[in-house]
Parts: structure tokens; sequence; C-alpha cells
């Protein structure tokens, strides 16, 4: 099994030419699987795969599926389905399986739930908590302008190398989903923190990764996401925001200030747009907020 999944991460990585983040998670995901065949089986030690994988059929997968439930959101759930489905499929094609016993199993419906976003003043207060000489704070005042700015996925911030960002027009040029390209824009100070950033690592070379680590390596997404935590908490900020929130605050606070939905599915890479049309619904509920607390015949009564 583990020999399958290797091969089936490394035809990923050369033919597909999925992002490291995408990578790791399909990587995980697999592992996890195998996992659990190797507990089903009884045989935890044991690294037979050809016997194992014809083995697994639908309700095997139904089995996996209900585990998964215990402890797992449906939108995670779906995305391990989708890992699975994708591997047997892999396995169809070459010619390890004749059907895949995935095809068969529905993934779970999605839960609704509207973006976690910070309002305009919590932003400028995470931002300028950040705010010191030492190199990694400056660095993590760049990576926060950065996201505020540009709307990037944290993947795809961790992807960025130097020769990816224009300083001087105050573009990035950034690789997302599906190895698509596009370019950004970010404001003023997210192009001074970045050049602050970049003046104290002594003008780097191009092809050097933009954002690096305290070892001197390209910062990982996990490390993105605790130092984010740790100024949240600095600013005495106590929602649990994520990089992705950011992200979503970046298209809300566009969309509030009057900018055209499909110009937001396009800085934010979104191949379609209902997948945008959900800050709508963020930007309708704050509006309704303000109603109620505001007008007179919209006043909720104490």
């Amino acid at each position: 099994m583990d020999r399958l999944i290797a091969r089936f991460c490394r035809h990923l990585e050369v033919e597909r030419n999925l992002s490291p983040h995408t990578l790791r998670a399909y990587r995980q995901d697999l592992t996890e699987f195998s996992r659990f065949l190797k507990q089903e089986a009884g045989e935890e030690g044991s690294s037979n795969t050809a016997s194992a994988i014809e083995q697994v059929d639908a309700l095997v997968l139904r089995r996996y599926l209900a585990r998964l439930h215990k402890r797992n959101r449906k939108t995670t759930i779906g995305r391990k389905l989708s890992a699975v489905r994708s591997f047997f499929r892999y396995l169809v094609r070459q010619g390890e399986l004749a059907v895949s016993p995935a095809e068969t199993v529905a993934t779970p419906k999605r839960e609704q739930y509207l973006p976690k976003v910070l309002t305009v003043d919590e932003v400028f207060a995470l931002i300028k908590a950040a705010d010191g000489d030492e190199p990694l704070t400056v660095r993590d005042r760049a990576i926060l302008e950065l996201f505020y700015s540009s709307g990037l996925r944290v993947g795809e911030l961790e992807g960025l190398d130097v020769g990816h960002v224009d300083l001087r027009d105050g573009l990035v040029r950034v690789r997302g989903k599906g190895d698509k390209e596009r370019i950004v824009p970010m404001g003023r100070p997210a192009r001074q923190a970045l050049g602050r950033y970049l003046a104290e690592r002594g003008v780097p070379d191009r092809e050097q990764p933009l954002f690096l680590n305290y070892r001197g390596g390209r910062l990982s997404s996990r490390s993105i996401e605790r130092n984010l935590k740790k100024w949240l908490l600095c600013a005495g900020i106590l929602k649990d925001a994520s990089p992705h929130a950011l992200r979503h605050t970046f298209a809300t606070h566009l969309l509030d200030g009057g900018a055209d939905l499909r110009a937001i599915q396009e800085l934010l890479g979104h191949a379609s747009l209902s997948t945008t049309q959900k800050y709508t619904q963020v930007s309708l509920d704050r509006l309704m907020e303000v109603y109620d607390r505001t007008h007179p015949r919209g006043r909720k009564k104490k």
C-alpha cells in the first residue's frame, strides 16, 4: 500500500505539478487511509500492498467514512474521500485494479458556513502589534501586510520567491491551485514592509525563498499560522483566526468598499464565481446587523 501511495504522490508531483502544500495534504490523507486498512486487516506492521488494495470495496470505504465522522467536519471528510477517490482512479489507469470501489460512495454534503473575518480595526491592531526592529518581527510584519493587501492563500505565500515580488510596480506573481499563475497587486504599506524586510536580508537573490525561518530555510505554512496566532494574542484579538481568515477578510473588505465581484474573483484566483459569492452573504449579514442596531423600526427590543 505504501509503495502505491508513493507512486501516486510522485505522479502528482511530476505529471500534475501540484504544489508542495497540496502534495502534503494528499500524502497525509492517504497515509491515514492506509493505516485504517492495516487496522481493519489486523496487520499493523504488514506492508503487503496488492492484497490489501484488492480487498477494498464500498463497504470498507463506508466504514472508513463512519470513523472519520467521529472527529472531522464534513468538509474535511469530503477532502479525504476525494484524495482516496483520485488514488483509486490512478490505480485503475495503471492497471492495478479493474474498477474503483470509491465511485459508488457518495461525498458528504458540505456544511454551509460563513467565512470568519476580522474587522478593519482588528486588522489594523494586528498589523500594529507586529511593530519592532527584530528580524523575525520585521518578517512577520511583511507577511501580515502582504496577506491583507493581496489575499493570498497560505500555500501561495509559502511558495513565493524573492523574484516573484515587484516592489517598484507593486505586483506579486502567484502560482495558485492547479498550478495556475496570476498577478495580484499589493498596497503601499505592504511594499514598504517587504522592502524593509528584504533590506534586512541584504537584498537576496531572486531565486531564494521570500520568507525564511530562523534557520534560513523556507518558512512553512504551519509556522506562518503559528506566528499569526501569536500576533493575534499580542493585539488582544480573541478570535481564532487562521491565515485563510485574512484572505476572507481581504475579500470582504473589498466588497464592502464597493469592489466588483468579478474583480474579487480574479484577485482570489477562484475558478468559479460561486465560490466568491459567499462573501456577499457576509456583507449582507453585517448590513442587517447595522440596520437592526441603528434603524428606529429595526432596533431589537431589550
